[in-house]
C-alpha cells in the first residue's frame, strides 16, 4: 500500500470519527432539550404575601430568579410532616452550595405556628441560613393559596394538608409535583432541578391574587 493511500485512509477515518462525534453531541443536546421540554408549565404561582419566621414579608416576588421547592406543613404534626421535614432537610443540605435553589414551607396551622415556633422548628431541622423559608399567613389565605394557587388539597386543616412537594421555576411557574414521603421520586427531582437551572429566565407577568 502506497503512502498516499495510507494518508487518504487516515484522513477518511478522521473525518468519519469527527462526524460520529458531532452526531453524538447533537443527540445528547437534543436529548437534554427534550428532557427540559417534557417538564410542563402547569400554572403560574399567584400573588400572595405571608410572613417569614424572621418577621420579614415573603411573597411571589421572592420566588423570582430562584428554583423553589414548596410544601405545606405544621410543626406539631404527628403524621407525615416529620418525614416530609426530614426529606426536605436532606435536599436543603444537598443543595447547600446552590444559592439559586430555595425551600419554602408554609404552615397550615398559623394560630399555633407563631414566628417563634417556626424559628424553633427550623433549628430542629438544622436550618442555619435563609435558604429555607418558613411562612405564617392567615388561614383562609393559606387554604386559598394551597387549593387555588398550587392545586393541592387543603381539607379540614391542619390535618388535611397535602404531602406533595411543588417545584417552582425561576419565572414563578409551577413545573412539577413530587411525593414528599417517597425517596423514589427524588432522582427525578434532582434531574428536574438541573434542567430548570439550564433554562433561561424570562420576564415574569404578575397576576393579582
Amino acid at each position: 500500500m502506497s503512502r498516499e493511500v495510507q494518508i487518504a485512509k487516515t484522513v477518511l477515518w478522521s473525518m468519519l470519527t469527527v462526524a460520529l462525534l458531532g452526531v453524538t453531541a447533537l443527540f445528547v443536546i437534543d436529548r437534554a432539550d427534550r428532557s427540559r421540554q417534557t417538564l410542563p408549565v402547569i400554572d403560574p404561582v399567584p400573588a400572595f404575601q405571608f410572613t417569614e419566621r424572621n418577621g420579614e414579608p415573603f411573597g411571589l416576588d421572592d420566588f423570582a430568579g430562584k428554583i423553589s421547592l414548596v410544601d405545606f406543613i405544621f410543626t406539631n404534626c404527628q403524621g407525615p410532616c416529620p418525614v416530609m421535614g426530614a426529606n426536605m432537610a436532606m435536599l436543603y443540605r444537598f443543595y447547600e452550595h446552590s444559592p439559586s435553589v430555595q425551600f419554602v414551607s408554609i404552615s397550615v396551622d398559623p394560630a399555633r405556628d407563631s414566628l417563634n415556633v417556626l424559628q424553633a422548628y427550623a433549628r430542629s431541622l438544622g436550618v442555619d441560613d435563609n435558604r429555607w423559608k418558613f411562612l405564617n399567613g392567615p388561614l383562609p389565605a393559606v387554604k386559598k393559596l394551597s387549593e387555588d394557587g398550587f392545586h393541592l388539597a387543603a381539607d379540614q386543616l391542619p390535618m388535611g394538608h397535602s404531602t406533595r412537594f411543588v417545584l417552582v421555576d425561576q419565572n414563578t411557574q409551577i413545573r412539577a409535583y413530587y411525593d414528599g414521603n417517597d425517596l423514589i421520586d427524588f432522582d427525578k427531582l434532582h434531574e428536574d432541578i438541573r434542567n430548570l437551572a439550564g433554562e433561561k429566565p424570562a420576564p415574569v407577568t404578575r397576576n393579582d391574587y
